[in-house]
């Protein structure tokens, strides 16, 4: 199945080389390109894309405030933030917004392909290392984070609090098996149980929720 992808860059070079690389998979279709937030909100109501690659710092709608939009808008849509990493201060601020993860902008056409791939099947956008390092380097500059309420953490049992803490430190769900020794199967049930429960969209949300809840503590 080909999956739709809508490029959102205010820079010209930086949404046709996108296109082109993204173009050239035979999985992977471009169905539009956006300019800024706005037009990405009102493009992906038309082109019903299952990836939308967006760019945080642009014109008019910046990309946190977009990807609110388009997450509200459509639940099947997932956002792929697009960073430097290094100078952006808004991808913890994305995250929280309904951001499925990250696509670094010096990225090959190997990894753009990838990431776009394993957000369109639901997963943590990046190796689960990475996240981890992006999601505590980030947390650490959030001077108000969002509290999460006890009572919604409780609704997990014992074993699924323990799976979500091991999410947040960046293992896989291979890793979390062998950890914790039992079958990854077992592990992906958890996983799914933890998102069902917490309303969450993947991996990365459930991480960023598990910093929210202080079950994680940034280092």
């Amino acid at each position: 199945m080909t999956i739709r992808v809508l490029v959102v860059d205010d820079q010209v070079m930086v949404r046709e080389g996108f296109s082109v690389l993204l173009n050239a998979m035979p999985d992977i279709e471009v169905v539009g390109e956006a300019v800024n937030g706005r037009e990405a909100v009102a493009k992906v109501a038309v082109l019903r894309p299952d990836v939308v690659l967006m760019d945080i710092r642009m014109p008019e709608m910046n990309g946190i405030d977009a990807t609110r939009e388009v997450v509200a808008a459509d639940g099947d849509a997932k956002v792929l933030v697009l960073t430097t990493f290094d100078l952006d201060e808004y991808v913890y601020q994305a995250l929280r917004a309904g951001a499925s993860g990250f696509l670094l902008k010096d990225a090959s056409a190997r990894q753009l392909a990838d990431g776009v791939r394993v957000v369109a099947a639901g997963e943590a956008l990046l190796a689960p290392t990475v996240t981890k390092r992006l999601i505590t380097e980030f947390a650490k500059h959030v001077e108000s984070p969002r509290m999460v309420p006890l009572s919604q953490v409780g609704d997990l049992t014992e074993r699924e609090t323990e799976v979500l803490v091991l999410i947040a430190q960046g293992l896989s769900n291979a890793e979390i098996a062998a950890h914790l020794v039992v079958a990854e199967s077992t592990i992906k049930t958890h996983v799914s149980r933890i998102l069902v429960k917490l309303g969450l969209r993947d991996r990365t949300q459930a991480a960023v929720f598990a910093y929210e809840a202080r079950l994680v503590t940034p280092r």
